[in-house]
Parts: structure tokens; sequence; C-alpha cells
């Protein structure tokens, strides 16, 4: 025992003087990040312990290698190894006397197989050549392969599948077909490691547009609605938007968007105006990109003229009338004269060259050289096109010079009597007028023999002659902005009528005459009132006088005596006084004789009568004194003789017979004797019905209106009684209800009446009880138990015969009589005395 103390304690001495250095680990492996420490231990006394990276350089511990000695002992940590750490790495340590001992550790790091940016899924656009990305890392390089639906994909020529040099599978010209999820595998063989992905690979189509309709029209503000379609396809499904401007489109009231199955997206455009046309723009975009489609909507705008004036031309000068339209289609625009109803386009001429219209572009000019007073009025723009047109109106005001409308510049007075002399005047603008005499100006305001009366386009002066001096000419001067004009008025002294002349007799009876004559060849210079024909017998020495009605010249002379000679003269009369007679002339009135032959109208009579119509005739002088009328039928020889007094203005022929003809012979007769004999005939109507204007024509108003009062009332009492029977209402009904009501308060026989049955009360009296019935009960026939048909509301109450209402019991409790009414013909009634008891 002993032996091996003393063996021990040489081995510690000899320790002391050499140092020995040791790590835990002498090879290490270590994957790429992970973490490892190592530690180094020293026999002896050393003064340092030092460790050394593989470049050979001093460690220093950092975040990532940390260092941590204690005594003898040294711990090296490695956190998340890098490729770079690998390597030799060297544990020093040094004693007092500077020797150095190092033991070392050799350190291998290898690479994992890792993934690096290895999306999924991959999408490609269809038609590119595709490169599926799988970034796989490995110390060693690891060995990659790829599979599609379990099968390797192998690189062979002429193959759209390759496995690029770095592991990346390339697609060339990839298409939908080779949508799906592809596995990329790496593998280490030294470590028999191995790991894969698997990666979706996801082809979009690009998007593909189509529109049913391009073009589009429609017409502002008509209220019409236009809508646009697109029909869009590709992968992913493309998201289709609606532009106009540049602007993308929002869904408003206006503009409602709507995306449909099928791939059918839509844009309606409401309430289309004017500024809604022009291109629309359909945008369908997804992953594989953007594609467009343009629409297009034209809007044809009602014609409609924007501007167009009144204009004010003066007389003689050229006026130029503009009218400007808009519109889609752009209008043509014509003009049309309101006075005569003539129309210009572009490019008419007026026969006479003054009028001519040039036009473009929606605008138009009407030129009219050497304006006429004629042309005053409105002219009418329409602008037309195949969509429709407008019209407006503009007037045309012409400014003249003032323009006298009356040519009667002389007139007649004598002294004492006014007279007006007017002075009209048209001119635009208005004129101002005065009056002059010698040079002086007559003034407004009245004096002793002048006053002036002014209206609007008219001046009256009014001149009351007071001496010979106050005849004369007189100046009337009409003045506007465009000039002056004046006319002169002659006041002459008035005289009486000279006398008319060429007096003749035109119609000669026996007691009247009428005179006829031509007008005098003067009046005076103050029209005519009347004229005054004088006449009287030779023998006389006063004469008789008749005044014309107005300025007629012919004259009817009445109350003359037959057979015996007159004298006529004729004068006018005008307002200075009555002129010169005429020439004496001289005629005789016939001598009484018969009278002419009756002049006959035919007048229907009433019945069998005929009234025969007396117009008023020629007497013969002598007043009638009777007519003799003479009738007969046709058929008979024997004459029947009518004396009608001759004051009369008609003869009733009756009793008369029926389809018949007959003839009439009238005769008139004065003291004189018998008048020629007038002949007639007339053929009376055929035999009536008695209609209702036979019964009522001899009746009065007030009578014809009592019938008819009378048979309305009649009506309602039967319509009544009618509803009292059969449907239990009416007045007559609710009469009975109050009556019965009040006597079954005291009958002991309430109970019954309750039930709806009809019975007589106990007291005696005989008063009916009405059974209430529903519509759906029927009367029956007593005799055979069949049902009875009610009357309806269209059941006619001139029925012959009713049937008696009976009670459950079989009781008759009432017998109406019958009432019949029958109706013959349009309009006659015939009626039977004992046909009605009302």
């Amino acid at each position: 025992m002993i032996p091996k103390i003393v063996l021990f304690g040489l081995l510690v001495c000899g320790s002391q003087a050499v140092l020995q250095v040791s790590i835990s680990l002498n090879k290490v492996e270590l994957s790429v990040g992970e973490s490892k420490f190592f530690t180094c231990t020293v026999i002896g006394e050393p003064e340092s312990l030092t460790w050394y990276n593989p470049q050979g350089e001093s460690i220093v511990s950092t975040q990532r290698v940390v260092l941590y000695t204690e005594g003898v002992r040294s711990r090296l940590t490695i956190y998340n190894a890098i490729v770079e750490d690998a390597g030799i790495y060297r544990c020093q340590a040094k004693d007092a006397k500077g020797l150095t001992q190092e033991a070392t550790v050799v350190l291998e790091i290898y690479q994992k197989l890792t993934f690096r940016s290895v999306q999924t899924p991959q999408e490609f656009r269809q038609g590119e050549d595709a490169e599926v990305i799988c970034d796989v890392i490995s110390s060693p390089v690891p060995a990659v392969s790829w599979f599609y639906k379990n099968k390797e994909i192998l690189s062979e020529p002429n193959n759209r599948f390759q496995v690029l040099s770095n592991n990346n599978l390339q697609i060339l010209r990839v298409g939908k077909s080779d949508e799906g999820v592809y596995r990329c595998e790496a593998r280490v063989e030294a470590r028999g490691e191995i790991d894969f992905r698997d990666i979706a690979v996801v082809v979009n189509v690009p998007p593909v547009l189509s529109v049913p309709q391009q073009s589009f029209n429609a017409t502002a503000d008509a209220d019409e609605s236009v809508t646009f379609t697109c029909i869009s396809s590709g992968s992913p499904d493309p998201q289709v938007t609606w532009h106009r401007k540049g602007q993308l489109i929002q869904s408003s009231e206006q503009h409602v968007l709507a995306t449909l199955e099928g791939g059918r997206s839509t844009l309606m455009v409401r309430r289309v105006g004017q500024g809604d046309g022009g291109p629309y723009t359909c945008r369908a975009t997804n992953k594989a990109g953007i594609l467009e489609s343009q629409l297009v909507l034209k809007v044809f705008v009602q014609p409609h003229i924007t501007q167009l004036r009144n204009v004010t031309a003066v007389e003689g000068s050229a006026a130029l009338i503009s009218c400007s339209a808009e519109g889609e289609p752009l209008p043509e625009v014509s003009w049309r004269r309101a006075s005569d109803g003539q129309s210009f386009s572009d490019g008419d001429k007026s026969a006479e060259g003054r009028v001519e219209v040039r036009g473009r572009h929606g605008k138009s000019m009407l030129t009219i050289n050497g304006v006429r007073l004629t042309d005053l009025g409105r002219f009418d723009c329409e602008a037309k096109s195949r969509i429709g047109e407008h019209q407006k109106s503009m007037y045309l005001d012409i400014e003249y010079a003032p323009k006298f409308q009356n040519n009667h510049t002389i007139f007649y007075s004598w002294e004492g009597n006014p007279v007006n002399i007017s002075c009209e005047v048209m001119s635009n603008p208005p004129a101002t007028i005065l009056w002059r005499r010698e040079r002086y100006t007559i003034s407004s305001e009245p004096t002793a023999n002048t006053r002036v009366h002014s209206g609007p386009g008219r001046s009256l002066l009014e001149v009351t002659p007071m001496s010979e001096r106050d005849f004369g000419r007189y100046n009337c001067t009409a003045r506007n902005n465009i000039g002056a004009r004046y006319q002169e008025f002659i006041l002459a002294q008035a005289d009486v009528p000279s006398n008319p002349y060429s007096v003749r007799l035109t119609a000669v009876a026996q007691r009247i005459a009428t005179v006829a004559f031509m007008k005098p060849d003067s009046h005076g210079g103050v029209p005519i009132g009347h004229y005054l024909v004088n006449y009287k017998e030779p023998a006389h020495q006063e004469w008789r006088s008749v005044r014309s009605h107005g300025v007629q010249t012919t004259v009817e002379l009445t109350n003359l005596e037959p057979n015996t000679t007159y004298e006529v003269r004729v004068a006018a009369v005008n307002g200075k006084g009555q002129g010169e007679f005429s020439h004496t002339e001289t005629f005789q009135t016939l001598p009484i004789r018969e009278p002419s032959p009756p002049t006959v109208l035919g007048q229907r009579g009433v019945g069998k009568a005929y009234r025969l119509g007396l117009t008023k005739q020629d007497d013969g002088g002598m007043p009638i004194v009777e007519y003799i009328v003479k009738y007969k039928p046709d058929k008979d020889d024997q004459w029947m003789t009518k004396l009608v007094p001759g004051v009369s203005e008609f003869a009733l022929l009756q009793p008369l017979q029926w389809n018949t003809r007959y003839s009439v012979e009238i005769t008139a007769r004065n003291i004189k004797g018998l008048s020629e004999p007038t002949y007639f005939t007339f053929l009376m109507p055929q035999k009536p019905d008695i209609t209702a204007d036979s019964l009522f024509s001899s009746l009065g108003l007030g009578a014809v209106v009592g019938l008819g009062v009378a048979a309305v009332l009649l009506l309602l009492v039967l319509v009544d009684v009618s509803c009292f029977f059969l449907r239990q209402c009416g007045l007559l009904m609710c009469l009975t209800r109050r009556l019965c009501s009040r006597k079954s308060a005291t009958s002991a026989k309430g109970k019954e009446l309750e039930e709806g049955k009809a019975a007589y009360l106990g007291d005696g009296s005989k008063e009916p009880i009405v059974e209430m019935r529903t519509e759906e009960e029927r009367i029956t026939n007593a005799e055979d138990g069949s049902p009875m048909n009610e009357p309806t509301e269209t059941t006619p109450l001139t029925e012959p015969e009713k049937l008696p209402l009976k009670e459950e019991n079989g009781k008759e409790v009432l017998k109406p009589d019958t009432i019949e009414i029958k109706v013959h013909g349009e309009n006659s009634h015939h009626t039977n005395a004992g046909d009605s008891k009302a």
C-alpha cells in the first residue's frame, strides 16, 4: 500500500512540471445551424488558456462564438454553426516558464438538405416558358429529381419538361393542361438523407373578351336606356371594369353595373343624355394580363334652336337674321315667312333677289336687302334632322318714317259748323304730330275755333269756322327719329247739293208708284243725308213730301188714287241745307181692275185637315173681298166650295179623306170682279195609328206635363205595391211593420209573430201579418206543388196574371187585381177603361 502512495506522489510532482492539455472531443461533425461546445482541460499550472480558430487567429468571444475559462478548464461554444466554422480548433496552454502545450479538435460542418425559397403555388402565364423553382442546398450537393403524377420527369431531348442545372424544372410553352402538383425530391447519398417539396403549378390564362354588339344608338332626353354587354373568360376569372374618358365608372343611379352568369358583365346607362355619347371601355383584368374592348354609344340629339332673336331694321336698309341650332346629327336649318308662307333653305334666293339664305354647321343667316314694310312680321326658323325637328319664331320689326294713311285732304264746312280734319299717320317708332297754319303752330290747348284731339297714330283737328279767314290750308306734320313728313289739308266752304236728275217712274200701280232718280253731280262738299220727293195732283197747290231711306235713289209713293195724274220732283239735302229740285215729271196711276191670281202655299194640316197658305197679292186697286176655294178628290167629279174672307192668311180644308189626292181651284174677288183661278193639288197621308202625338196634340203643355207626372206617380205606387207583396219591402211594407209592431206589443200571440207566421190577431183585426222569407225560399203552386218563379229586377210588371200569396197552411191572404198595360206602335198608348182599378 505504501509503495502505491509514493508512486502517486511522484506522478503528481512530475505533472506540475509538464503541462498536459486535452479536449473532450477529437473530431466532431456538425450540421449547419446546429450548436456545439468543446471543453479544454489542462493538467498542471497553466498561466493562460487560449483557443485558435482554423485560420490560426485567437478566438475572442462574440455573440455566436463564446469562450468561458475557469482555472484549468476552458469551454468553447459555437452557436448556429456555419460552413465557415469548419476546420481545426486548437486549445493552447502556457506555463510560467513560457512553455506551451496544446490539444486540437477537428470540426467538420455539413449542410443538411434545406429547401430555400420554395413557394407553392407557383403561377405562370399560359404560353410562356415556365421555370418551377426548387432551391435546395446540402453538403455534399444533393441529387434532385422531379415527379408529376407519380412519374419521374426525365430530361430528354425535344421534351418540354427539362430539369435545369440549378435543379429548377423548366416547362416550355406551359399550358392549362400542365397545371397540377409537382414534387421536387432531394437526396444525399452519403448520409442517406432525403427530403421533398410538393409545388402546385397554376397556369393563368389571359382574359378573352367578346362583345355581342359594339355600336349603340340612342336619342337624348327621350328617357331611353342603353345596356352594354361584355363576355369575358380567362383563368382566374377576370375582373371586369367599365371606363369612360379614362375614368372608372362607379355604380350609380344613372350607371347600373351587373355581373351575370357565363362571364357576362353589363353596364346600363339610364336616361341617356347628350353628354353620354362616345366610347366606353370594357376592361378585363386577371393575373395573366389585361384586355380591353371598346363600345361606342352614338347619342342622337333632337334638334334644338339655341339662338334666334328679334331684329329691328330701318326701311330700305338690310336686315340680317341669324338662327343657330344644335343636335346630333347636325340639323338642317330653313326659314318660313309667316306673311305668305314662303320657305327658304340654304342657298335659296327670292325671285326679286332681295331675300337670300346662307348657312353651314347648324347656323343659317337670312339676309333681306332693301327692307320693305311688307317684310314686317314673323319669320319661323326650323331645324330638322332625321331624329326630329324644332321650330322657333322671331319678329322682324321695321322702323320707317311717318306715312299718311288718308287721301281725303279736302273738307267742307260753313260758318258756325264744326268740322273734324283727321290726320292719320303710320310710323315706327310712333311719330309726334303737329298742326300748322300759315307757318304758325296750332296750340294743343283749345281756342275759340280750334281744338286738337290726339291719339295713337292719329290727330284730329276740330275747326269751327267763324269767318271766311278760317277757311284755307292746314298743315299736318309728323316726325320721328327716322324722318319727318307733312300733309296739307284744305278747308273749303260747303254748299247745298245740286239737283238730282233723270227722275223716272219705274213701277206704277193703282195706289203705289216707285220713283227712281240719279244722285246730284255735286253734294256741295258735305255728304247728302237724304232725298226729298214732292208729289201732288196738277190741280192742287200743296205738295206732299216723302223722305228717302238714307241715300237710296228709289222712293215708293203710297196711298195714291187710282187712275189719277200726279206731278213729282226730287231734291237732295245735306248738312248745309236742301238743294234745288229736279225737273218735274208727270205720271198717271192705273185704273181699278180685277185682282191678279192668288199665290198659294201648301201647308200640312192637323188630322184630316189641310191648310193652304194665302200670300199677299196684287188686289187690282181695291181690297180683296173673299177667296173662293173649290176642292174635290181626283176620283170624284163633284166640287166642294169654301169661302174664305179676303183678310185671311190661310184656308183650312176639312174633313178630308186619308191617302187621297185633291185638286184645288182658288179665285180672288174684289168689287171689280174675279181674278183668274190658281190651281193646286196635294196628297193626304195614309191613316196613322193612334200615336202619342195624336193623343196629346190637342192638349196644352200644362196638361201633357200633368199627365206625365201622374204616370210617374202611378208607376211608383205600382212598384211599391209589387215590392210589398213580392219582396216584402218598400214604403207600404215599412208602414205595415210599424202598425203591426204596435199591435204585437199588446197581443197575446206575440210569439207567433216573432216566429214569422202569418195569422189574424185575436182582437178581430183583419190586418195581414206578412211572412218574412229568405231569397232561397220559393212560392209553390197550390195545385201541383211546383215551384213558381218570383219576380226579379228584370221581370216585367205587365204580366197578365199573378198568383196570390199563400200562408204556410195554404190559406189565401191577398188577391191583388191584375193591371195590364199594352203599348202599340212607337208613341201610341191604348188603355181600357176597366183595366185600372187604382
